[in-house]
């Protein structure tokens, strides 16, 4: 349907545009932009005081399906991804079987377009099975349509295999995505090694565990090019690395998590499983490393590492819990009350490190409203505000550290492809009610 939004604020670092603004949907493409467009053939959306913006893209979640179906499916991700402002999400291939084949891929995009969400950009596996012994069949996987390659949660420990597969990443002319954790090293710890997990009896996993890969991944990368992406830096070792690799001009890119930025090793106190994390949460000075990075343009991208778990099994004892927590549905609000609001980054640079550069990463439409793209926009009302409540979120996952977190900026509504996915919090094909919130927002648009 056609749709003119009218009154809200835009702001779309891309084409330079931040200030009062009206869109027109035409179809699912951006029709037109202007300040004022004039009489126009559509019903109007009044969105006085809220906060348009270019579709939120997250390059890095897992979305479980196929094989773990317990934890979360492809819908059931895809309705978080658009209940917290995601037009699209990059899955991780770290699935029961792994997306190494074509046919997983061809599983992954039917059940993407059956859901009927969030875009979903699968990532292929960089090994067979990710066992790290041989490289998967990267032609077969890109002829098919994914849009990176990663062995994420599980390194790939053999450097000259790493070098092969990122020489015919190249080739292919898509990024290899890097999980930098050396195992011999990181040795079965399960928190970082630091304070809180002595205090708590808990092995430890030293921030070099992590550096000695990133250092290793950057002089690969010296030496082949092509795109190389630093999956979830978490240390500031790996901060230093960073910077040199700038300086040096090599080619690559890295990401950052919500709860990486947010939190310290002392969320696991009381052994609080929901903060169990790979890399794990480390200690303030790595923090402010983190923070100093993404400033500088060092780490160029947020993503949410979005792991769901089954919530039976976050309840299991600290050492055999499973690492992961979710961010799809608290990212946004948690970064704008905590990090634009705090003044460390404008909006600006939050879209540009949630839209803008992932969507580059991967080489698909995000971060632009210009006239003639996509129509995969969200709002936000920057004075909503709530709690955040695990058991109202649409993932089947519930292990998120910043449970009672009061946060403001959420998402109001979610648009892909020109189609409201999420409206006033109720999603397309999830809520029950979702037929009659859109019917009430679209019965107030006027003529």
């Amino acid at each position: 349907m056609d749709l003119l939004l009218k009154g809200g604020i835009l702001h779309d670092p891309v084409n330079g545009w931040e200030g009062p603004a009206e869109i027109l949907v035409k179809g699912n493409r951006i029709e037109a932009v202007s300040i004022s467009l004039g009489p126009v053939e559509a019903p109007a959306l009044e969105l006085k005081g809220k906060i348009i913006l270019p579709g939120l893209v997250d390059a890095h979640v897992h979305l479980r399906e196929p094989g773990g179906e317990s934890k979360e499916t492809i819908a059931s991700g895809c309705a978080a991804a658009v209940a917290g402002g995601f037009t699209a999400v990059a899955c991780m291939p770290n699935t029961d079987p792994p997306v190494d084949s074509r046919e997983i891929v061809s599983y992954i995009k039917e059940k993407a377009r059956h859901a009927g969400l969030a875009r979903v950009y699968p990532l292929g596996a960089l090994t067979r099975g990710q066992k790290g012994e041989e490289i998967a069949p990267l032609w077969e996987l890109a002829e098919e349509g994914v849009r990176g390659f990663s062995d994420d949660g599980r390194p790939v420990m053999n450097s000259a295999l790493m070098l092969r597969a990122m020489q015919f990443a190249l080739v292919l002319g898509l990024p290899v995505i890097s999980h930098c954790e050396n195992l011999a090293l990181s040795g079965g710890g399960v928190v970082h090694a630091g304070a809180a997990g002595y205090r708590l009896g808990l092995p430890g996993m030293p921030g070099v565990a992590e550096a000695v890969m990133v250092a290793r991944e950057i002089l690969l990368q010296q030496q082949v090019g092509g795109k190389l992406h630093l999956a979830h830096i978490s240390a500031k070792e790996s901060v230093d690395l960073l910077r040199w690799a700038k300086e040096k001009g090599v080619n690559l890119t890295s990401e950052v998590t919500p709860h990486h930025l947010l939190l310290t090793e002392e969320a696991v106190e009381g052994f609080n499983t929901n903060a169990k994390v790979n890399p794990p949460l480390r200690a303030a000075a790595d923090r402010e490393a983190l923070l100093e990075a993404l400033q500088e343009g060092l780490i160029e991208i947020i993503a949410t590492d979005h792991a769901p778990h089954n919530p039976r099994e976050k309840e299991a004892d600290f050492l055999n819990a499973p690492f992961g927590v979710i961010g799809l549905e608290t990212a946004f609000p948690l970064l704008w009350t905590k990090i634009v609001e705090q003044g460390i980054l404008s909006l600006a640079e939050l879209i540009k490190c949630l839209s803008i550069a992932p969507a580059n990463l991967l080489g698909v439409p995000g971060g632009n409203l210009a006239p003639g793209m996509p129509a995969d926009l969200v709002v936000i009302d920057p004075q909503k505000e709530g709690l955040v409540q695990p058991d109202k979120f649409y993932s089947r996952g519930r292990n998120t550290p910043f449970e009672g977190w009061r946060l403001k900026g959420f998402p109001v509504l979610t648009m892909v492809d020109g189609d409201i996915k999420m409206c006033d919090g109720k999603v397309k094909g999830f809520s029950r009610d979702f037929p009659a919130a859109l019917e009430n927002l679209l019965n107030n648009a006027k003529d």
